[in-house]
């Protein structure tokens, strides 16, 4: 029996896949497996049964990874899933951005005794006028899930689109329309265009990305959107630039006291992903990717050990094995299934970072010896028997 924990709300479309040899648990300390959305996950107490965290939605910040792997705790995202949620919000974003439509309902609002309203507001309208996206240029930063959905929808708007990702993955470009202009650098992003959005995770190269340096290479009256974390961005800078007129508008989905308030700038509330589709998807493939490490040890889609997988079980005894990435690993664990007269049936190892990860299939019974002599190698973080 799998036991597993819900750190948050997560939608029953997706914990109704879980079979019957999985039970719902009260307390972290009894789960195999822990699904969580934006819960803090850095002060707590990982106990010797969990296996695998499981994140519905894309950002990880929440989690302490470095932890878990070395706990050989495995931690899955759900790259994807949520992103039409995204690209649709950023779209809003980029009208409302355009076209001062929050000020046009508040003039409405502010106006709702007046029985002349209808004229009044032909009056008053031009102090909301905006301008179209069609004609304009779009600097899509990441092209990822989501950057490629708004670049690709961008472009059926008739705007100019410019995409930069050094890291573009053979999936992604085969996604991302024929009419986009593939930009070298962010400056030339900076430089050229009229709107930009950034999709890119936090890490340490990425933040602070957006700061007075490359505010000072766009346009003036830029609008720069923020969907993805709002530590890419400098605020304190943003600030000075909107007070300047050198940004338009800063819309971001991430209030916090720094910016909310601003003149210019557009601050919703954490919505990119807040849909009931968004929502669904992101539970279901959270449920999958667990179901898969935990009966097959298959991992797809974990941000601290690498994807590997080797298909179903099958009617072999599995050993999964998280180690760090050092030399002689395979050597040494080859050896001590040989001695043991173990024939491996299969067998496959995928190293990220400063993790690696191997499965292999063997032909006969693992016993308790076997298993603690593969766990007394050096630098072997965890060893897990299936079947």
């Amino acid at each position: 029996m799998y036991k597993y924990h819900c750190l948050n709300p997560i939608a029953d479309i997706g914990l109704s896949q879980f079979r019957d040899e999985y039970a719902a648990v009260s307390h972290m300390d009894d789960a195999d497996a822990v699904l969580v959305r934006s819960a803090a996950m850095h002060d707590l107490e990982f106990g010797d049964n969990l296996k695998v965290i499981a994140r519905a939605g894309a950002g990880v910040n929440n989690i302490p990874l470095d932890r878990c792997a070395e706990k050989g705790i495995v931690v899955f995202n759900t790259p994807g899933a949520n992103a039409n949620g995204v690209k649709e919000l950023v779209l809003a974003g980029m009208l409302l951005a355009s076209r001062d439509i929050i000020g046009g309902i508040n003039w409405v609002e502010e106006h709702e005794e007046d029985g002349d309203i209808a004229k009044q507001a032909e009056k008053a309208k031009k102090a909301f006028a905006g301008c179209e996206l069609e004609g304009k240029k779009l600097g899509v930063i990441g092209l990822g899930a989501i950057g490629v959905l708004v670049a690709n929808a961008a472009v059926q708007l008739g705007m100019d689109v410019y995409g930069y990702d050094p890291y573009l993955s053979v999936d992604g470009a085969w996604k991302l329309s024929r009419s986009i202009y593939h930009a070298k650098t962010t400056e030339e992003i900076y430089s050229e265009c009229d709107y930009i959005t950034i999709h890119v995770p936090a890490l340490e190269s990425t933040k602070g990305m957006i700061n007075k340096n490359a505010i000072s290479l766009m346009k003036d009256g830029v609008v720069v959107l923020n969907f993805a974390r709002d530590v890419l961005v400098n605020e304190e800078d943003m600030i000075d630039a909107l007070i300047s007129g050198k940004v338009k508008k800063y819309v971001t989905d991430f209030p916090n006291p720094v910016i909310t308030g601003v003149k210019n700038a557009i601050v919703i509330p954490h919505l990119g992903a807040s849909t009931e589709e968004s929502e669904d998807n992101c539970a279901k493939m959270a449920v999958k990717e667990v179901m898969e490490f935990l009966e097959n040890g298959n991992i797809r889609n974990s941000v601290n050990y690498p994807n590997c997988e080797m298909g179903l079980r099958g009617e072999h005894t599995r050993i999964t094995i998280m180690h760090r990435n050092v030399p002689n690993m395979i050597s040494q664990f080859s050896t001590i299934l040989a001695e043991d007269g173990i024939n491996i049936a299969n067998m496959t190892n995928k190293s990220k970072g400063s993790y690696a990860y191997t499965i292999i299939d063997a032909e006969n019974e693992i016993t308790s010896d076997i298993l603690a002599d593969i766990e007394g190698v050096n630098d072997v973080l965890r060893v897990r028997v299936i079947g």
